[in-house]
């Protein structure tokens, strides 16, 4: 800076910039400039900890946006006199970024296989693991200004900031602010662990699904409901079906058999058919039907017809067969009708003991023997496939699921 008009002075075009910011962060360290700005005492105070990031991996552009972004509000903070505390950086010990780096270094892919290689010995791997990569993200934070204390850092497996989580949780527990539950959430049954909705839309691809009209008989009359789904897997937990009160439906007989579907949309689904009668959605609400497998049921009242504004005359039949352990709608529809959950299947995604025909395996698996079995009692209307996208795990590519959790 010029001392006669207080301006920077201007820079050579061919200056050697690299050495000129090394030159820079060598002033702020041998001056203590980060920690003169952090440890200058103001009156007004605001509050920063660091949202931690995972150190078993390197720093990358991503990284170097959100540490600006920060820095931005700390420093505009700082210059607006206040002093910004504790400002200290995190490191985040935790989680799957971890374990799958270690799980390929010793050539495993699975739960059971870490269990047989020792629980103590891959989580003191994973410990040696997390600050693999310390160094050059202190760097990277260094070269950007970002003036956070990384001497005094969080880091999430050390055990009092462990305990510092469950005594907070047992402060919301004391207060009855914790209700355990269930919550719908994308699901990896590889790594065994939910994923983010961030995570989930790095991981949509093309893929072939099933797609099937498959019918519920009426308990009280000689008709059926017909609907249609992708995932015939889920069949298992029906529950309930869904209509929307202000849609049109109408009752056809096709092949000598009676069916309920949207009147609008009878033309796409059969070619040569006759209507016996319209009527609105609320007219079909309340009537049941026949389960369509008997593996497992509700404790609840189940096994009717109820209204959900989620219908739609988009795709499908304007009939919405409801699991609720396998979609949020689904969950939340029975939640507010007083229907138990059931869930056959484990969070490896296979079939339990519940469902003798198809325990151990993995639901999707699954798809073409229930059809089958559909099939065969005459029960499936139309078999076919649809390309759209579906959500896979961005970490190992497996199909994920929606599935309800424990949660509180």
């Amino acid at each position: 800076m010029s001392e006669d008009d207080g301006q920077f002075e201007p820079i050579e075009k061919d200056a050697p910039l690299p050495e000129k910011e090394e030159e820079i962060i060598e002033f702020w360290k041998s001056n203590k400039i980060p920690e003169k700005s952090r440890n200058r005492e103001r009156e007004k105070k605001f509050g920063f900890t660091e949202g931690p990031p995972t150190a078993n991996g390197l720093p990358h552009i991503g990284h170097v946006l959100t540490r600006v972004v920060k820095d931005t509000f700390l420093r505009y903070k700082t210059m607006d006199g206040y002093q910004v505390v504790p400002n200290i950086a995190g490191w985040d010990t935790h989680g799957l970024p971890v374990e799958i780096e270690v799980e390929k270094e010793l050539g495993i892919d699975s739960k059971d296989e870490i269990e047989e290689y020792g629980l103590e010995k891959f989580n003191q791997m994973c410990k040696e693991s997390v600050f693999e990569y310390e160094k050059e993200w202190r760097e990277m934070s260094e070269r950007l200004g970002f003036w956070i204390n990384y001497d005094d850092a969080y880091i999430t497996m050390e055990d009092d900031y462990i305990e510092s989580v469950w005594w907070s949780l047992k402060q919301h527990w004391k207060n009855g602010l914790l209700e355990k539950g269930y919550m719908v959430v994308p699901y990896c049954p590889r790594c065994g662990t939910p994923l983010s909705s961030h995570e989930v839309a790095q991981g949509y691809k093309e893929t072939e699904d099933p797609s099937i009209h498959m019918r519920f008989e009426l308990k009280d009359e000689d008709a059926y409901f017909l609907a249609w789904t992708t995932t015939p897997w889920t069949l298992i937990s029906n529950l309930l079906l869904a209509v929307r009160k202000d849609i049109d439906y109408a009752l056809v007989e096709y092949d000598g058999d009676r069916y309920y579907l949207a009147e609008e949309l009878v033309d796409e689904i059969f070619d040569d058919v006759e209507i016996l009668k319209t009527m609105k959605g609320e007219d079909l609400i309340g009537k049941e039907y026949e389960p369509m497998f008997d593996y497992v049921d509700s404790k609840s009242r189940s096994h009717y017809v109820t209204h959900a504004d989620f219908v739609t005359l988009e795709e499908g039949t304007g009939i919405v067969h409801v699991a609720p352990a396998f979609g949020e709608d689904d969950y939340d529809l029975c939640k507010e009708r007083g229907v138990d959950l059931v869930n056959p299947v484990d969070e490896a995604g296979k079939f339990t003991e519940e469902v003798p025909d198809y325990e151990g395996m993995f639901v999707k698996d699954a798809d073409e023997h229930i059809m089958d079995d559909l099939e065969e009692r005459g029960d499936l209307l139309s078999r076919g496939t649809t390309t759209h996208r579906y959500m896979f795990c961005w970490r190992c590519d497996s199909p994920l699921l929606n599935y309800a959790l424990e949660s509180w």
